[in-house]
């Protein structure tokens, strides 16, 4: 899908006030990271490392695995694709509502496709796949699945790809990284485009089996991530501890968010774990709210009836400052005068 992502304010022509469509962290880029690229710019001269091989060091020490379980990719979607271009043809399930680019990298290397309801999951128990797709916590809900060991232990026949893009947004779930020690059938994909506020930089990596890695190295493309991209990663890396967000001043922002949409009883909202959540209009569709926002407030959200099993009152909001979510509270008050 190359159309119908959020963050796409750049289709619009115009400067927004607040953008609620995108859930990457607000916060901007991490302190000193700036001017640390500026001091790399020189390395732009010479071709990139062909695997990004310094920064895979970096990662695998800090997650505590070998250098040959790491893949360092041009973000998630690299991952992605690479992944569903090295099992090509293969029976895959996937958990949904899910980011559009597991379905479309799967179609693309013509595997045989099949999809299970988010809430199903819990009930599941034997599985006739050959790979599994699961983003945990999900996007666009926000929603944490906690018996994933039970079901790696129940199918070892069957590959779990792991999206953990967003495991940095919640303290209801751990990474599973740990768990690879146990399961040869994990796939974690990680981005550091989400947490660290650099999605224009493309960056992310895999962790698995050094054997699975070795197959996935097979298909990959040399010098997929550029230069600064790198550099920036290991700026990351290296400075890890200091770097991390206020994950419960983020939370606390987004309960006080929801709770206030809750009262103008406009919007109907799911529970997540994470600061960004799904919700549904209750007035209008999410189409006409989206273009109401955008052309009479400057505030853009994320329709998100293109995700496979939403419909057309579904958005998806991120949870921005209290002055920012304000203007959305107040648009939205606007938006019932106007309807009614």
């Amino acid at each position: 899908m190359l159309h119908g992502h959020g963050d796409d304010a750049y289709r619009y022509g115009q400067n927004f006030i607040a953008d609620f469509s995108t859930n990457v962290w607000s916060g901007g880029e991490p302190i000193g990271l700036k001017e640390h690229l500026f001091r790399q710019w020189h390395r732009i001269e010479k071709y990139p490392e062909v695997l990004g091989e310094s920064l895979a060091q970096k990662v695998a020490q800090h997650h505590g695995v070998a250098p040959g379980q790491i893949l360092v990719c041009n973000g998630t979607t690299e991952s992605i694709y690479l992944i569903a271009q090295a099992f090509r043809g293969k029976s895959t399930t996937i958990a949904i509502p899910a980011f559009a680019e597991y379905e479309d990298a799967c179609r693309m290397h013509q595997h045989q496709l099949e999809f299970i309801e988010w809430d199903d999951l819990f009930a599941l128990s034997q599985l006739q796949t050959d790979l599994f797709f699961i983003c945990n916590p999900n996007n666009p809900t926000g929603s944490v699945f906690l018996q994933l060991a039970e079901l790696l232990g129940k199918n070892p026949e069957t590959l779990f790809i792991l999206d953990e893009a967003f495991i940095q947004f919640t303290r209801s779930l751990k990474t599973a990284i740990p768990l690879l020690s146990q399961y040869s059938n994990l796939v974690i994909l990680r981005s550091m485009t989400k947490a660290f506020a650099i999605p224009g930089l493309r960056l992310g990596y895999i962790v698995a089996n050094e054997k699975l890695i070795n197959q996935l190295k097979s298909f990959k493309l040399p010098w997929s991530v550029n230069t600064l991209a790198l550099e920036a990663g290991k700026y990351i890396f290296d400075n890890y501890e200091a770097l991390q967000l206020p994950i419960r001043q983020i939370l606390k922002a987004k309960e006080d968010f929801v709770t206030q949409l809750q009262q103008q009883a406009i919007l109907k909202i799911n529970e997540s774990h994470t600061h960004f959540f799904l919700a549904q209009t209750n007035v209008g569709t999410a189409a006409q709210l989206k273009q109401y926002l955008i052309s009479q407030f400057g505030l853009l959200i994320r329709e998100a009836g293109n995700f496979r099993g939403l419909g057309e009152k579904h958005i998806r909001l991120a949870t921005l400052t209290p002055d920012k979510n304000q203007l959305l509270l107040q648009a939205l008050t606007q938006w019932k005068i106007h309807c009614s």
